[in-house]
This record gives C-alpha cells, structure tokens and sequence, in this order.
C-alpha cells in the first residue's frame, strides 16, 4: 500500500475512531457496561467494513479503472446491507447493549462517509499519469510541416 493511500486511510479511521470514542462513552453514562461494550463493537465493525472495502477500492482503482465506478456502487451497497444485517442478528443479544451497537453503527458510518469525503476533497490526485520517458521536453503543439 502506498503511503498516499496510507494517509488517505489515517484521515478517515482517526476521525471515525474518535467518534466511536465519544458514542461509547455516551453509552456508557445511559445504558451502562454493556452500553459502551455495544458502541465499540459496533464502531469497530465498521472501521473494519470500511477500511476493507477503502483497500479493495483503491486496488480496483490502480488494475482496473474502468470498473472502478461500479465497483465503488457495489462495494457501498454491500457494506451498508451487511452492516444491516448485523443489525439484525444482534437485535436480541444480552451480550451488549443492541440500541448503543446500533447506533454507533449508524454514525459511525455516517462520519466515515464524510470523512473519506473530505479526504478526497483535500487529496492532490493526478488526473494524468506523467509519462516518465518524456520527461521535460515539451511536445509540439503546432501544424505538422
């Protein structure tokens, strides 16, 4: 993994983290214990989710360009299905508190999709690749004689 993509990845996991943070402690003051245990658990899946598909995405993007569109439409659908999903599944459990691992799902993704926005926003993304063997010389850019 490149060290621009690495960053790209720090300026959304950081500000995800720190939200997670925040939603478990608030947990923990309403729901208690198993409140702030629901929050992590819930912020940690998908800071996992996430940060996976981000990595899958960024590969697409480098062997595969013209899929990479698709591939992105895809990839959200299918995190934001799977993370209903365990939404779903653990709905009922006594292990944590399934209102604050619910939440902490919600924003926590909300606050990813906005982060890894601004991220890209903020990015100096070449558009097109300098062609290495050029080099500096300039090309003509008149009629050919």
């Amino acid at each position: 993994m490149r060290s621009d993509d690495v960053r790209s990845l720090l300026h959304v996991v950081v500000p995800t983290a720190a939200v997670g943070v925040v939603i478990a402690v608030v947990s923990a003051v309403l729901a208690g214990g198993k409140g702030a245990l629901g929050a992590a658990v819930g912020t940690l899946i998908v800071i996992l989710f996430m940060g996976i598909g981000l990595v899958v995405l960024q590969r697409t993007a480098k062997s595969l360009p013209q899929l990479f569109q698709a591939m992105g439409l895809m990839l959200y659908t299918t995190q934001l299905l799977l993370l209903l999903i365990f939404v779903g599944v653990f709905k009922d459990t006594t292990l944590f508190n399934p209102k604050s691992f619910a939440a902490s799902l919600v924003v926590s993704t909300l606050v990813w999709i906005a982060a890894q926005a601004r991220a890209h926003m903020k990015a100096k993304i070449l558009y097109v690749e300098p062609d290495s063997a050029q080099g500096d010389k300039p090309g003509k850019s008149g009629p050919k004689p």
